[in-house]
């Protein structure tokens, strides 16, 4: 699914350079669930932005897929995620003057697919979430856990083969937090492949291996 060499992140200022990633090997093979955790700080999130061509790394390399991914133009990098990775973040990141449906429908649209295809397609998503019946309602009408559900329906709403995950749980109770790991856990048995950033040791027994990061550093791996 994924692999990556020698990666390194620096980010620099005109007085600071600051090291987020120093040489980061990993590979992620189809249908793994990987749980990636550390400190804060620890370059956890930048790894992320990278897995998930947001951002691109200042050295190494990226193959998504078998393709050399680590060094694309920006255009490139929006053309590559679409229909191949899915997002979901802490915070939802749901537009707010946008109902449901129209959330969901949103890397649809993007993706040009047309309109009855994407009708079908969101209204199975949310379906599958068991939110079909707040479909004209928007975000702030919803609870934190409706609204997790929502972004989890807009990132397989395309059929990923890559969800990338950042502290999916991390703005929920634990009974909705639950919710969540479970709706991941499905999705990952049925061949999804799944990275995960979480501070959350209950949330990261969920995977099949976890990664252990400090200071930009890969230091333990552990399999589950």
């Amino acid at each position: 699914m994924l692999k990556i060499e020698n990666l390194k992140k620096v980010f620099r200022t005109e007085e600071v350079e600051t090291v987020a990633l120093n040489g980061v090997s990993l590979e992620v093979n189809d249908g793994e669930f990987i749980a990636i955790m550390g400190p804060s700080g620890c370059g956890k999130s930048t790894l992320l932005n990278i897995l998930g061509l947001l951002d691109n790394p200042t050295s190494g390399t990226y193959y998504l897929a078998g393709s050399e991914v680590g060094h694309l133009k920006e255009s490139e990098r929006t053309q590559a995620r679409k229909g191949n990775i899915g997002f979901v973040f802490q915070s939802f990141n749901l537009i707010e003057e946008m109902n449901l449906f129209e959330n969901v429908e949103l890397p649809l649209v993007y993706m040009r697919i047309n309109k009855s295809e994407r009708k079908r397609r969101v209204e199975e998503a949310l379906y599958r979430m068991n939110i079909s019946h707040r479909a004209k309602h928007f975000p702030n009408q919803l609870s934190g856990g409706q609204q997790q559900r929502v972004a989890i329906a807009r990132a397989i709403v395309a059929n990923p083969k890559l969800i990338l995950a950042d502290e999916p749980t991390g703005n929920l109770d634990s009974k909705n937090g639950n919710d969540v790991m479970s709706l991941l856990t499905e999705l990952n048995t049925e061949g999804t492949t799944i990275v995960m950033v979480t501070h959350s040791q209950h949330d990261a027994a969920y995977a099949n291996r976890t990664i252990n990061l400090f200071d930009g550093e890969i230091v333990t791996e552990v399999q589950l």
